[in-house]
This record gives structure tokens, C-alpha cells and sequence, in this order.
């Protein structure tokens, strides 16, 4: 059990102004900033100043992701933009920092200001969860934008990460015809072992062809110009990669291709559960390290 504690939430989305509430009505002291021009409900009062915020707090959290651009705050429904470098300015050495996908520039920045930091999407409780909304989402992408069935169409998964692993299970569900590419023989085997199909990058050519829909979730570009010219024009790419993608988006739209760039959808298709995973994952972090 997490001893209570005040946390600031500083940007993000709905699932941060969640998040805020989860963690107040567990008795937590919570100041939150960043939510000034949301179209939303925000039920807890809002600083008026990140120092106001940030002052006398344990914990600070930020965004999934933490940043766009390594320089500022990831805080859409806010009228001005946060600096990273102010946020950490503010903290104390006893302070604690926790975001989502935290840069490499952006922990070095962390460690000059003398900020403790952790990226909750490093853990592998979050991962595994924050899996969960990401796969629906998609699938509700696909149902949504495809003229077909997912029932008995084709869909291919690339990648057989955490998302891949979630999203050809809910896939199969549904009763499609799923293939998945891999490389290490003991995810091949597993994909043997669920009844999908497994595919290789060296058969991809031959196979690709065949699919209703792909989704990828390898964050690098797999599905290049020679991969899309052999696609069939009505099939679904959806890419759920983080940057730089896997999708060569300006070679699918010469193409005629539709091509999804569906990031952050835990936040857009399930904030609620995606904020009790957030706050869970905090607590965990919070418990391990013994602030």
C-alpha cells in the first residue's frame, strides 16, 4: 500500500486528467497543469502556475509520450507550451519524475538538473496492459474504415511484440485468417502452437499480396516501395509503430494506399482503463523504490 503522497500531473490527455482523479480518491494530495483549453471535464482544480504545481509535490508525472519534440511538454489542450528544462528547473533532488516514452535527450536533460527519472512505458507490467487498448483500437480502426468482415479476411501482424502477441490473439478471436511475421524461432513457434500463420521477412513479397489488412508494429520501415507497389490497392495498412513508423506513407499516398498512423490509442479509445493501468504502474514504482 502506497503511503499518501501529493503528485502534480503537468500535460498529457484525457487519461492524465483521469489519472488525476484515480490517485485523488485514494486520498492523495493531487495538483494537476496543463488543461487549460481542454473540451473536457476537469473535475479537479487546476494550478495556475507549473511552479505552483510542481511545489511541495513527491511525485511529478507527465504525458504518454513525454515529448514530441524533446523541448516541450506533450500537453495539447494547454494554451501555452511547457518547457522540459523549466519542469525540471522547478524539481528537487527528492522530487520524483515518471512519463511515457522518456527521449534519451530528454533523460540526459533530466540527469543535468539533478532529476530522478523513470519511463513507466519501460515497465513491463505497462507494457504488457498498455497493449490491451492499443489492439482494440486498431481492430476498431479496421472495422470502422474496412468494407469487409474482419471475420474470414486476411490480416497480417508485423511484429510480434507485446502488441503483436495481443492483437493476433483478439484477432483469431474474431474469426480471422491471421498471419504473423517473426524472426526469433521461439516466437515462430508460438505462433505454430496459437494456430496462426507465421510469415518471414524473406516471404513477405509472396504472401502480402493476399492480405485485406496489415498492421504493423515494428518501429522501423518495413513496408517500403517495393513491399506496397504489390499490395492489393483495398487493402487496410495500419501502422501502430512508434516514430519514425514502418510505413513509407508518402510512397502509400502515390500509391493510392490508405495508410493509418494510429499513435497514442490508449488514450483516445480507452483513457478511463488506460489511467487505472498509469496509476497502478506509478504505484508499483513508487512502492519498489520506497519514496
Amino acid at each position: 500500500m502506497v503511503e499518501k503522497k501529493k503528485f502534480s500531473i503537468i500535460g498529457g490527455d484525457l487519461r492524465n486528467v483521469k489519472l488525476a482523479e484515480f490517485i485523488a480518491a485514494e486520498g492523495n494530495s493531487v495538483d494537476i497543469y496543463g488543461f487549460d483549453k481542454a473540451g473536457f471535464d476537469v473535475k479537479i482544480k487546476q494550478s495556475s502556475t507549473l511552479e505552483e504545481a510542481i511545489n511541495g509535490s513527491d511525485v511529478i508525472i507527465g504525458p504518454i509520450p513525454c515529448s514530441n519534440d524533446n523541448e516541450f511538454i506533450n500537453a495539447p489542450f494547454h494554451s501555452e507550451k511547457i518547457l522540459i528544462h523549466d519542469v525540471f528547473k522547478l524539481m528537487t533532488k527528492n522530487q520524483l519524475f515518471i512519463a511515457g516514452r522518456i527521449s534519451e535527450k530528454i533523460v540526459h536533460l533530466a540527469q543535468v538538473c539533478n532529476v530522478y527519472n523513470v519511463d513507466m512505458l519501460e515497465r513491463e507490467e505497462m507494457a504488457v496492459l498498455n497493449a490491451i487498448p492499443t489492439a482494440e483500437g486498431a481492430i476498431q480502426i479496421a472495422m470502422e474504415e474496412m468494407p469487409i468482415t474482419l471475420h474470414n479476411s486476411n490480416t497480417l501482424v508485423l511484429g510480434y511484440g507485446r502488441i503483436g502477441k495481443t492483437l493476433a490473439k483478439m484477432l483469431h478471436g474474431i474469426g480471422a485468417n491471421v498471419f504473423v511475421e517473426a524472426r526469433k524461432y521461439a516466437d515462430i513457434a508460438w505462433i505454430k502452437s496459437f494456430g496462426y500463420k507465421t510469415v518471414s521477412l524473406s516471404e513477405l513479397t509472396q504472401t502480402i499480396k493476399d492480405m485485406n489488412v496489415i498492421f504493423n508494429t515494428i518501429p522501423s520501415v518495413v513496408l517500403n516501395n517495393d513491399i506496397l507497389k504489390i499490395l492489393n490497392p483495398e487493402c487496410l495498412i495500419i501502422d501502430l509503430a512508434s516514430k519514425p513508423g514502418g510505413v513509407d506513407f508518402d510512397k502509400a499516398k502515390d500509391l493510392g494506399l490508405r495508410a493509418i498512423w494510429a499513435l497514442s490509442l490508449p488514450g483516445k479509445v480507452a483513457p478511463v482503463t488506460a489511467a487505472e493501468f498509469i496509476k497502478d504502474t506509478v504505484f508499483n514504482i513508487i512502492e519498489e523504490l520506497g519514496v
